[in-house]
């Protein structure tokens, strides 16, 4: 006899384990698909705050880091110091995305290892699942699940997205790739800090994103990411490691994955199923920043479910985008606008690094960063950063700025 779940979740990401964690709690028969074999290429950097919104204990951070240096395609290098304010908790998404998982299955959700191959609405209302196993060799036979309701959190190549939405939906995106590699144990702290994340502007490294190195204790994650076809990232990020001091470290994994840089402008097909974090398009512009708002996205579309299981109300599900966008829209906003002006070529990165140097763009950007909203309760440190952004623009002299 086929089994009918209230909501079956696809993806066992940040997102999809958030949504099926909360959704569980609430008392409704969850099934969590993912194939459980893949990590997803990321820095693994989290705001210190995420260990309080979602209930992350310290021990899943494999490092913190107190700075970040910001490098310019001259080679100058910019140190933006957090202080007393929080820091960056780093992950690895080889045992945080598992331990995610492991917490929906304590909350009451079920999991099926595979992976989605057709999703229908029937006639009935009820959407029917094919789930085929992970590995073509698997033991385990093609399995077909019914559900009341369906959350796409399976990424940038979403098959949700992709079954249930027409295709002019798809998001923008860059292809990222990176490479595990073992810390060093002795490094010139000049080039390399076991507690300092380095961001790389530079078009040889890539001509519309950036490069890092994020270090995860003692791993180290070096990767880069563009939309240009033609670019060779693995090549550039070989320059990136041997620039690090990492040349001769021995790489652990290599992987390479799509990242959505702009929220679609409809999440929820109007009756039964929602997209959510990478499918949605929720990676920060600019920044790429993911793991956070992938998280967020999983509680809100949990709660939109559920209201719309509870009220039977199809409209609910579009409160998911809606609360989102009320609370990070115009952070969204102003880090494309970022992208689009300061990564266009080396000129503007190299004006951009040397804006970072000044203090009022270090604090206000780190207490948006950790508090993941735009800082309102200084006013004119926003008009002086606004001002000194005008003028490395237009290349305006010390005088009149």
């Amino acid at each position: 006899m086929q089994k009918i779940y209230d909501v079956a979740v696809i993806g066992g990401g940040p997102c999809g384990a958030m949504a099926a964690e909360r959704l569980a709690e609430k008392g409704h028969s969850i099934v969590l698909v993912d194939p459980d074999n893949r990590i997803k290429p990321c820095g693994g950097a989290i705001p210190s705050r995420a260990l309080v919104d979602f209930g992350i204990p310290e021990t899943q951070l494999v490092a913190r880091a107190n700075a970040a240096r910001i490098i310019a395609p001259s080679g100058r290098t910019v140190d933006m110091t957090i202080g007393d304010i929080g820091y960056v908790g780093m992950v690895d998404r080889a045992s945080f995305d598992p331990y995610l998982r492991q917490r929906t299955a304590e909350a009451g959700a079920e999991r099926l290892t595979g992976k989605l191959e057709d999703l229908y609405e029937r006639r009935d209302g009820m959407l029917e699942l094919t789930v085929s196993p992970s590995a073509p060799d698997a033991d385990q036979a093609t399995t077909h699940i019914a559900a009341r309701r369906v959350i796409g959190a399976d990424g940038a190549n979403s098959a949700v997205r992709r079954l249930m939405f027409p295709a002019s939906r798809k998001p923008p995106y860059v292809f990222a790739y990176h490479e595990i590699v073992e810390s060093p144990v002795d490094a010139d702290p000049g080039v390399f800090r076991a507690d300092r994340c380095d961001v790389v502007y530079d078009g040889g490294i890539s001509p519309d994103f950036y490069g890092w190195v994020f270090p995860h204790g003692g791993q180290t994650s070096i990767g880069t990411g563009t939309a240009v076809k033609g670019h060779n990232i693995r090549e550039a990020t070989t320059r990136l490691k041997i620039a690090a001091g990492l040349g001769d470290c021995r790489v652990i994994r290599r992987e390479g994955a799509p990242l959505p840089l702009k929220p679609m402008k409809r999440w929820d097909n109007g009756r039964t199923v929602v997209l959510a974090g990478d499918a949605a398009g929720t990676v920060a512009p600019s920044s790429g920043e993911g793991i956070y708002y992938a998280m967020l996205c999983g509680r809100l579309s949990a709660e939109a479910v559920h209201k719309s299981l509870v009220t039977n109300s199809v409209g609910a599900l579009r409160e998911a985008r809606r609360d989102f966008m009320r609370d990070h829209g115009r952070v969204f906003l102003i880090l494309g606008i970022m992208q689009a002006i300061w990564y266009r070529n080396d000129r503007l990165r190299e004006k951009f690094v040397a804006m970072c140097a000044d203090p009022d763009v270090q604090r206000l950007t780190w207490e948006s960063y950790l508090n993941k909203r735009l800082v309102k309760r200084d006013p004119m440190a926003h008009l002086r950063v606004f001002a000194k952004d005008l003028a490395q623009l237009f290349g305006l002299p010390a005088g009149q700025r």
